[in-house]
């Protein structure tokens, strides 16, 4: 029987339960298909965005490949290692060939040289090599930044384009934005009032780092094409069900078996039984409806499956970083395990490890095993390990020695920052310096990780807008102070600064000019610190100043020398140049503390007392606490 003749009897069989089911299952076919379409739209303008930075990486490869063949200026001041040369020819060249950013890298990975801006996105490296073939650095540059990427993104796909590193967001057309929010993959993010689908794949950047750059495809026109569709669904099935309400009695046994069928599939898969399948009988409409049905559920199953597996990895993946952060990030107790394996591993009578000080001096910082009779032979081959930067075995008398260096810490990770050293009385074998080598370079990484996580540490009590200690930062600098002025009966002071009428100026001006005015406030307190002080952002408007070894007229006299430097400030309007520049005072309470008497609290207090005495005797004072 046809479809044609099947309509036929469907208009005066159908019932009101089937009804409603088809309705439902219909509603969620057009919801499903229109998310299908969507989908593979998003994709297929994933592909494009692909190769348009595709296409960028390869146009930068060939400048970047002419370059370093043929430019001998640049290669004859990378291996005279004339850095201002370095970078000269790099702005040259950059302008020459309008690019967006170049670098030149020396074989170990620093950077000898970057012109250019930040933004720079889908570069290409070349290796830099002489006529005998032997490579003295390589070449990076880029020819487009992310805010044009994103443009030819927009123009190509007509979607929204965000770029992102490790630092938040490089560029994007869509503010405000988290970046944390954005899917690593695919999913969906909500800003303002718009939700978008949002597909995210990597890209390289400058250096080792990587960006991830993401696509947004607003929902509304899904939503509008399903609420259409299901409006003129509904049309449809309001005039079924009239026609069907007066000839349901007659055929209703012929259409209710497939109907059934397909609710009960729906049923299932609206359960998650993907599994369940509607039986497709014939070759006609409903057959081929089915067919779509199953595929779709089909579908369904691959996507979960793929998001099982994708949740799985992201498990084994947090399991590593929870095993990297529990591993040992304590430099001298590393040294201490490095220097005793190296010694008993190759068998020798002593060891030792130096790192180098504030000062620049090399410090012995571990000693294992006895060294007598083998320091000359030590010193020997750590003046050569200092001066090549590489492992140094060295023999002086009957005593012989190995020698490794260990990189800086994570600001200055090309710097020798010191050595490891082992000696005994017999000359080493080859196998033992090859495992000596082995064990102190692994060492050498681990010690470069402890220098980065350092970094991180110092980064985190620092605050992000004035570049001064965080809260955290001056409450244990303060509680430091204070015990030490306890323990050993000398003075710490305390100044509590506020900035008058500050809510005035972010009124008035907006918070971007207050935060101009916290800057430069900020900065008349480091120029006014000492080195041993410890000026900090404490909240908001309000910043303080630990004075080690000061008493209360010398907190005082520091404090009137800042009052008296920003009462001189004069700091221009942001978006007015024409305006006549701002000026702002502040309030100032001092107090201080000595000997046993030191007390956190009582400090603090007293301070903040001095504060508010300042700010209700009329503002711009500096206020001696009781």
């Amino acid at each position: 029987m046809s479809f044609r003749s099947r309509l036929t009897l469907f208009f005066v069989a159908i019932v009101i339960v089937p009804m409603v089911a088809m309705a439902v299952v219909l509603f969620r076919l057009l919801s499903d298909n229109e998310s299908g379409k969507a989908d593979a739209s998003l994709r297929a303008n994933q592909v494009a965005a692909i190769g348009l930075g595709e296409a960028a990486t390869q146009s930068a490869k060939g400048l970047a490949t002419t370059i370093g063949a043929t430019d001998t200026a640049l290669a004859t001041a990378i291996r005279r290692q004339d850095p201002v040369a370095i970078q000269d020819r790099l702005v040259q060249l950059r302008r020459l060939n309008n690019l967006a950013r170049i670098a030149v890298y020396a074989p170990n990975g620093s950077v000898l040289a970057d012109s250019g801006s930040a933004t720079a996105v889908f570069p290409a490296r070349v290796p830099l090599q002489d006529a005998s073939g032997r490579r003295f650095g390589s070449l990076q540059l880029s020819t487009q930044t992310a805010g044009h990427y994103i443009s030819l993104v927009r123009t190509v796909t007509g979607l929204y384009a965000v770029v992102a590193g490790s630092n938040g967001v490089i560029a994007s057309r869509v503010n405000p934005i988290n970046p944390r929010a954005l899917p690593r993959q695919r999913g969906h993010i909500t800003v303002g009032d718009t939700r978008y689908r949002v597909t995210t794949f990597p890209a390289a950047g400058f250096g080792t780092s990587g960006i991830r750059v993401s696509l947004l495809d607003s929902t509304k026109r899904r939503s509008a094409a399903v609420r259409h569709s299901r409006e003129l669904v509904a049309i449809i099935l309001i005039g079924f069900f009239i026609l069907a309400f007066t000839f349901a009695l007659l055929i209703s046994r012929s259409l209710q078996r497939q109907i059934a069928e397909f609710l009960e599939a729906a049923k299932r898969i609206g359960q998650g039984d993907f599994s369940a399948k509607v039986p497709t009988h014939g070759h006609d409409e409903f057959a081929a409806l089915g067919e779509q049905f199953n595929a779709m559920a089909a579908q369904l199953e691959a996507r979960l499956e793929q998001i099982g597996t994708q949740q799985e990895r992201l498990e084994i993946s947090m399991r590593r970083i929870g095993e990297t952060f529990a591993s040992n990030l304590d430099r001298d107790a590393l040294l201490d395990i490095v220097v005793h394996a190296a010694k008993d591993g190759v068998g020798a009578t002593g060891g030792r490890a130096r790192m180098r000080g504030e000062d620049g001096t090399l410090k012995e910082v571990v000693e294992a095993g006895s060294l007598d009779g083998m320091m000359e032979a030590m010193l020997l081959a750590e003046t050569e390990v200092l001066r090549s930067g590489v492992p140094h075995t060295n023999t002086s008398g009957t005593a012989s020695a190995l020698s490794h260096p260990l990189r800086g810490d994570g600001d200055t990770p090309g710097l020798i920052g010191g050595v490891v050293s082992v000696a005994r009385a017999e000359p080493f074998s080859p196998e033992e310096r090859d495992l000596f080598n082995y064990l102190v370079g692994q060492a050498a990484v681990s010690l470069e990780n402890v220098g980065l996580h350092e970094v991180v540490e110092r980064q985190a009590v620092t605050d992000d807008l004035t570049g001064l200690a965080n809260r955290r930062r001056f409450q244990d600098a303060i509680a430091g102070e204070v015990e030490r002025a306890r323990r050993f009966k000398q003075g710490v002071g305390l100044v509590m600064l506020d900035i008058d009428d500050f809510k005035r100026v972010n009124d008035t001006y907006g918070h971007q000019q207050g935060d101009a005015v916290l800057k430069e406030i900020a900065r008349v307190l480091r120029e006014s610190s000492r080195e041993i002080d410890e000026p900090a952002r404490y909240g908001g408007e309000e910043l303080v100043m630990v004075l080690p070894g000061a008493d209360l007229d010398g907190a005082y006299l520091l404090g009137e020398r800042v009052r008296e430097a920003v009462e001189k400030l004069e700091m221009p309007i942001l978006d007015d140049g024409d305006a006549p520049p701002l000026k702002v005072t502040v309030s100032l309470g001092v107090a201080a503390q000595s000997g046993a008497h030191a007390d956190l609290r009582r400090l603090i207090a007293a301070a903040d007392a001095a504060l508010y005495e300042a700010k209700r005797a009329g503002k711009n004072k500096t206020v001696r606490a009781e």
